[in-house]
C-alpha cells in the first residue's frame, strides 16, 4: 500500500481541493501519513496567488526535493495555483518533479501517480460535489466549498486567470456534502468560494446565497454555520434576516474589503464604494449589534497617496473591525494594476503595513477590555483552547480556557484578560 505525505499551502479553498485529492487516493488504496516522513510519495498542493505565495512553494518544494535526494521520498507530485499559473518554469526549474497536476484535475490524481504524468484538465463549467474527502482539519470543524473561480474583475487579483469564471456547486450537492460531513461528526462548517456571496447567479440566473444558508441550517447535529468571501455590495438584507434568525448561524463574517478611499477603489477594479462600504457595515450591525466583521486591506497600492492612506487609517479606526488581514500591495504579472502608473517603492508600502497594524492593535486592545467579565460559549479546538462563534478556524485568534476541556465539545467561559487576538478565559460549565 503505497504512502502519501501530504503539504496544503494557501487558503481554505484550497485546502478542500488537498482533501479531495487524498481522498481519491485513499479510496484507491492509498495510506495518508499524518506525522514525519519518509513516505513513497510527497504530494504538495501549492498557492499562487501573490509572489510571496509562489516563493513559499518554491521553499517547500525545494525541502522535498532535498529529502527525496536522501531518500525520504520515491516521488514528488506537485498540483495546484503553481502549476496553472507556472507550468514550463516549474518543471524546467526542477527536473526532479516526477508529476504535476493542475485545478480541476483531482479525479486525475492516482494517473498523474501512476504514469509520472501531466494533468491539466479543461476547468469545469460546473462544480460538482466532493465524492471522497480526506479530513485535513480538526475533527468537529470542516471547510465546504460552494464555488470556485470569480467572474469579478479586481485589477490586482490573479484568480480569475488561475481558477477560472465563477462556477457554482449545485445546492443539493451541497447538502449533501454538509449532511456527510455532520455524520462523521463535524459540529462546525464554514462555507467557501471566492465569493460566497455570488452564490447561484451562474446555475440559477440569480443570488441564491441565502435560501442556501436556510437550507443548511436545517441539518440535524450542526452547530455553527461560519461565512466567508462576501463582498459588500453583494451582502444584502435578506442574507442578514437569515443570519439574524438562525441561532446556527455564526454572527461573523468575513467581508475583504480592500480599502476605504473610493480613488483607489476604482482602480482596483472594486464595484463598491466609501459610501457602500458604510451603510453595508451600518445595515449589518443593525442587523447583528455583536457582529464580528473581518476584513483585509491592501496598503501601497499603486497611486495611493499618503492622504489615502491617512483616510484608511481613520477608517479602521471608526468602525473597529474584529479581526483585519494587512497586505502589501504585491505587483502580478498579468494584472491590469501591474501596468498601473504611480507603483510605490517596497519601504513605503512595508511602512503603512506597521503603520495600520498599529491602528488596529489599539483597536483590539480596546475590543479586549469591553469583553473582559462576559460570558461566551466556545467549541474547544484542543484541550485549553477554542474559538467563540466570532472566530474562524485558522484564520483568526481564539481563546485560551483553564481548566482543561473535552475538544469538539462546547463550553461556556468568562473572559479574564486578553493578549492581542487571544483571550483568556475561566470555565464555567
Amino acid at each position: 500500500m503505497p504512502s502519501i505525505f501530504p503539504i496544503s499551502l494557501g487558503c481554505p479553498k484550497n485546502l478542500t481541493d488537498t482533501e479531495e485529492m487524498l481522498g481519491v487516493l485513499q479510496a484507491r488504496g492509498y495510506r495518508i501519513i499524518a506525522g514525519d516522513p519518509p513516505a513513497d510519495i510527497a504530494l504538495i498542493n501549492t498557492c499562487a496567488f501573490i509572489a510571496s505565495a509562489v516563493q513559499e512553494a518554491y521553499a517547500e518544494l525545494e525541502k522535498l526535493i532535498a529529502l527525496k535526494k536522501q531518500g525520504y521520498f520515491g516521488k514528488i507530485v506537485v498540483a495546484g495555483c503553481l502549476v496553472q499559473r507556472e507550468k514550463a518554469k516549474l518543471l524546467k526549474k526542477y527536473p526532479e518533479i516526477d508529476a504535476i497536476v493542475g485545478l480541476g484535475s483531482a479525479q486525475n490524481i492516482v494517473e498523474a501517480l501512476e504514469q509520472n504524468g501531466q494533468f491539466l484538465a479543461s476547468l469545469p463549467k460546473i462544480l460538482t460535489k466532493q465524492e471522497f474527502r480526506f479530513p485535513a482539519t480538526l475533527p468537529h470543524s470542516a471547510y465546504l466549498k460552494i464555488a470556485d473561480g470569480c467572474d469579478n474583475a479586481c485589477a490586482f487579483c490573479t484568480i480569475p486567470r488561475l481558477r477560472g469564471g465563477y462556477r457554482s456547486k449545485p445546492k443539493n450537492d451541497i447538502i449533501a456534502e454538509a449532511e456527510c460531513l455532520v455524520a462523521q461528526g463535524v459540529r462546525e462548517i464554514s462555507l467557501v468560494a471566492q465569493d460566497t456571496t455570488s452564490y447561484g447567479i451562474d446555475l440559477y440566473g440569480k443570488y441564491c446565497l441565502a435560501d442556501l444558508l436556510q437550507a443548511l441550517t436545517r441539518i440535524e447535529g450542526l452547530a455553527w454555520l461560519r461565512l466567508m468571501y462576501a463582498y459588500p455590495e453583494r451582502v444584502t438584507p435578506e442574507i442578514l434576516q437569515v443570519m439574524a434568525e438562525n441561532s446556527k448561524i455564526c454572527h461573523y463574517l468575513d467581508m475583504p474589503l480592500q480599502h476605504s478611499a473610493d480613488k483607489i477603489l476604482t482602480r482596483m477594479g472594486r464595484d463598491s464604494s466609501e459610501r457602500l462600504i458604510r451603510q453595508k457595515i451600518k445595515l449589518i450591525r443593525d442587523f447583528m449589534p455583536d457582529f464580528a466583521l473581518r476584513t483585509n486591506f491592501i496598503v501601497g497600492y499603486p497611486g495611493e497617496t499618503e492622504a489615502d492612506f491617512a483616510s484608511l487609517k481613520d477608517f479602521v479606526e471608526e468602525y473597529e473591525f474584529s479581526k483585519i488581514g494587512i497586505f502589501a500591495y504585491s505587483r502580478e504579472k498579468g494584472t491590469k494594476a501591474a501596468a498601473l502608473t504611480g507603483q510605490l517603492p517596497r519601504a513605503v508600502k512595508e511602512d503603512r503595513v506597521a503603520r495600520l497594524t498599529d491602528v488596529q492593535s489599539r483597536v483590539i486592545d480596546r475590543k479586549n477590555k469591553k469583553m473582559t467579565g462576559k460570558k461566551v460559549k466556545i467549541l474547544m479546538d484542543m484541550p485549553f483552547f477554542g474559538r467563540t462563534q466570532y472566530e474562524a478556524p485558522d484564520i483568526d485568534g481564539g481563546v485560551g480556557v483553564t481548566p482543561r476541556c473535552v475538544p469538539g465539545q462546547f463550553a461556556v467561559a468568562e473572559i479574564s484578560g486578553a493578549e492581542g487576538y487571544i483571550l483568556k478565559a475561566k470555565l464555567l460549565t
